[in-house]
């Protein structure tokens, strides 16, 4: 009896040592999971505006490729810019739009304090690039001053922001470039019925709302022998019902990025917004040009 208790003993002994193992080898492992493309490229613009050097570090690629003309090539001229130049200016950014396409990440944001930027407040689209390793890789983007009051009576940058209709993307996407081939490269103007919504809401400052709005501004910009003329499309980023157009072209006998933002609704665009910027050409910071590598 005596062996007997110390084998029981023994036994339950070893059973509370396998289970104790067996605990061990199938509780689960804590692991952060990885950020997505918009949350990172949230968090990059949040370290922008607290300075977070650590975190910015964290997220762009040594390498980064720099398309602001106005910014050398490079992750640490950008930090050295966060650290110094919108330090003392106080600069500050607000998303106020994200849209998602494969590897890109397109923003529409507000910045204040934005001296450094030619302005004290501007509007901005910014592209970001991710690489296979989930860093920023690249930049893109265009600026323009914020003009308020504008005709329409809309801000540069209020109105819907909410992404749906997630399966009509490429629908969305083929539909804004018809709409700048046919309307504003000129292939078929008269399709802009096609194109564009009757009560089209207009955030362009110099536009009013509406269909007409367009149609007056055209006539007027003709009658100037001022009218944009849209050459090249060079990126497009679509989200559902929100797509972002890049092109080149020129107006007030300057080369200009144009970027339009539409968003659609029932296959015609129901509401836009834009940016346009004059290209530089001289006192470039880099080489890579605010089309490269599109």
């Amino acid at each position: 009896m005596k062996y007997l208790k110390q084998i029981t003993a023994l036994l339950l002994l070893s059973f509370f040592i396998i289970s104790c193992d067996k605990d061990d080898d199938e509780s689960p492992i804590s692991v952060t999971p990885e950020l997505s493309q918009k949350e990172k490229s949230s968090a990059f613009l949040k370290a922008v505006n607290e300075r977070d050097v650590t975190t910015i570090e964290s997220l762009v690629n040594v390498d980064y490729i720099q398309h602001n003309p106005t910014i050398p090539t490079g992750r640490d001229p950008f930090v050295n810019l966060v650290t110094t130049v919108f330090v003392q200016n106080g600069t500050q950014v607000e998303n106020i739009r994200m849209l998602e396409d494969g590897n890109f990440i397109a923003t529409h944001n507000l910045w204040t304090n934005a001296a450094p930027f030619g302005a004290d407040t501007v509007v901005t689209f910014d592209i970001l690039r991710f690489d296979a390793n989930g860093k920023i890789a690249e930049h893109w983007d265009a600026i323009q001053p914020w003009e308020f009051p504008t005709v329409s009576g809309n801000t540069m940058t209020d109105g819907a922001t909410a992404i749906t209709n997630l399966d009509e993307t490429e629908a969305n996407k083929a539909l804004a470039v018809n709409t700048i081939q046919d309307v504003l490269m000129g292939q078929n103007p008269s399709n802009i019925t096609n194109y564009i919504a009757v009560d089209y809401i207009q955030h362009n400052p110099q536009i009013d709302n509406g269909l007409q709005g367009i149609q007056d501004a055209v006539a007027f910009l003709t009658s100037q022998n001022n009218m944009f003329q849209y050459n090249t499309i060079h990126k497009v980023i679509g989200e559902g019902n929100f797509v972002l157009t890049v092109s080149e072209g020129t107006w007030n006998n300057t080369s200009n990025a144009f970027y339009d933002l539409f968003r659609m609704e029932n296959g015609k665009a129901v509401e836009h917004w834009d940016v346009i910027q004059p290209v530089p050409t001289t006192g470039l910071a880099n080489n890579n040009g605010m089309f490269g590598g599109f």
